[in-house]
């Protein structure tokens, strides 16, 4: 080991004191919906999405990204090609260490519920300088009066916003949605892919499954019925040639054996 690298881990905080864990209670139930509603749609399509890459998504996890600085706790971040640790209850494996991880998070999202949250004041700053490469401002209720939805995209050490909502370095992008998650009626975020169309849940997964195996039900229904009618019909059909005489059937170019 170089002296360099001597200094560097000396520098490096002791992972037992690191705050992993606040123990303050989660957040607030429409917050909370959209945090899981996100992360869990990339882990229903991990193998559609990045089927040869891994990647962690988390909601609600520190993240460090450099010495002696608090840890930022984004709603939602999506970071590739790097993944869980195998002891992940470990003290240094419960957060995320941009210095573990080698890289930051490629994608943070945080969701104004209030207006003290700062989404568009210091965070804009502090995740600019984690070197996340996109920030998104969701804003349900357009508290911060600058739109309900703002991508912004890092250019050197700040921020650009940004009005296209496709994320070509991370594959995805974000959509706003009018339907129901859960139960609950709503304009949610969503992930989407280049044409815009909702990658979706595993739940919605599920009942599009459910309703192809009912159309294919239903075609092979269909088609029994339809052979049904078939049989029916030759049937019919033998039977009335078979009350014809042995000459009509001659003139017809019909044999007794044709009807067996």
């Amino acid at each position: 080991m170089t002296a360099s690298s001597e200094t560097f881990s000396e520098l490096l905080p002791d992972a037992d004191n690191l705050l992993t864990e606040d123990e303050t209670p989660v957040d607030n139930l429409a917050s909370e919906k959209l945090q899981r509603l996100l992360v869990e749609v990339l882990y229903s399509n991990r193998d559609l999405i990045y089927p040869e890459r891994q990647f962690l998504a988390a909601a609600n996890v520190g993240l460090y990204y450099a010495v002696r600085q608090n840890p930022l706790v984004p709603d939602v971040f999506l970071s590739l090609d790097v993944q869980v640790a195998e002891d992940w209850w470990q003290k240094k494996n419960r957060v995320y260490l941009t210095w573990e991880f080698g890289k930051p998070p490629e994608v943070v999202i945080e969701i104004v519920s209030n207006l003290v949250g700062n989404e568009d004041g210091s965070k804009l700053r502090d995740y600019a300088r984690a070197g996340v490469l996109y920030y998104v401002i969701f804003d349900p209720l357009n508290q911060l009066k600058q739109g309900v939805l703002r991508l912004y995209k890092l250019q050197g050490w700040l921020y650009v916003p940004i009005s296209e909502t496709w994320m070509a370095e991370v594959g995805l992008g974000l959509i706003l949605w009018e339907g129901s998650y859960e139960g609950k009626e709503e304009v949610w975020l969503r992930w989407c892919d280049r044409q815009g169309k909702i990658i979706p849940t595993g739940a919605e997964l599920a009942q599009q499954e459910r309703q192809r195996a009912e159309q294919e039900r239903q075609r092979a229904e269909q088609e029994r019925q339809r052979a049904e009618q078939e049989k029916e019909k030759r049937q019919r059909l033998v039977e009335r040639l078979r009350s014809l005489s042995p000459e009509q059937l001659t003139e017809l170019g019909i044999s007794l054996a044709d009807l067996e």
